[in-house]
């Protein structure tokens, strides 16, 4: 019986492990893009130009400045974002950027007409972005949050209502992110129901049933 107690340790870890991305405390739940598009009140593509810490609390919080490229979504909230908050701690969530290198993808929420962002929001240098992420956060998330992306860490799982993608990257032993989070958006199609969808060349533009990838 003992022996069994840190085998069953290990497996609780293994699943637990699955389920969130941690980073020095911070624990975030694993989000495919569209999730992360469809749930924030701002995205943008910006270059990070300044930041400076403002001593509001114990640790802070960093406000950088940022130059918009362009606005994707949040046009109702905020009409020009120049400056981005997020706790100055990564152990409270807090993201760092780059100053003056790189254009960024940031998604966050907006407070008193603020924006803010941390390590659970999706934001990612621009140029690690697919193809087919970049065409998502242009129009094709936005087709797909009236869908639901459900999350499968374990078999057996399934789809239970018509309006579910079932997202199957935490089976892969190539980890997060994975296939359908850089390749796919679940689309709801004119049937009502929702699907995987991932738009290729014109003469190879297919649309997958929901267990498919």
């Amino acid at each position: 019986m003992r022996s069994a107690c840190p085998r069953l340790v290990s497996l609780l870890f293994v699943f637990s492990s699955l389920q969130v991305r941690q980073t020095e405390g911070c624990s975030c739940a694993l989000t495919h893009p569209q999730d992360a598009f469809c749930n924030s009140d701002i995205v943008i593509r910006a270059k990070v130009v300044g930041k400076k810490l403002l001593r509001d609390g114990p640790f802070g919080t960093m406000r950088y400045t940022v130059k918009q490229m362009k606005m994707y979504k949040g046009f109702d909230k905020v009409q020009h974002v120049q400056h981005i908050y997020t706790d100055a701690s990564e152990s409270l969530c807090g993201v760092k950027f780059d100053i003056n290198k790189y254009q960024y993808l940031i998604t966050g929420r907006v407070y008193d007409g603020k924006v803010y962002t941390g390590l659970c929001n999706f934001n990612e240098r621009w140029e690690r972005l697919s193809l087919a992420q970049k065409k998502g956060i242009n129009h094709r998330y936005q087709l797909g949050c009236g869908c639901r992306i459900k999350p499968c860490h374990y078999l057996p799982c399934f789809v239970t209502s018509k309006n579910e993608c079932l997202w199957t990257d935490m089976l892969s032993h190539f980890g997060y992110p994975g296939y359908q989070s850089r390749h796919y958006a679940c689309i709801q199609q004119k049937e009502g129901y929702c699907s995987w969808y991932r738009g290729l060349t014109s003469r190879d533009k297919t649309a997958i049933n929901t267990t498919d990838p």
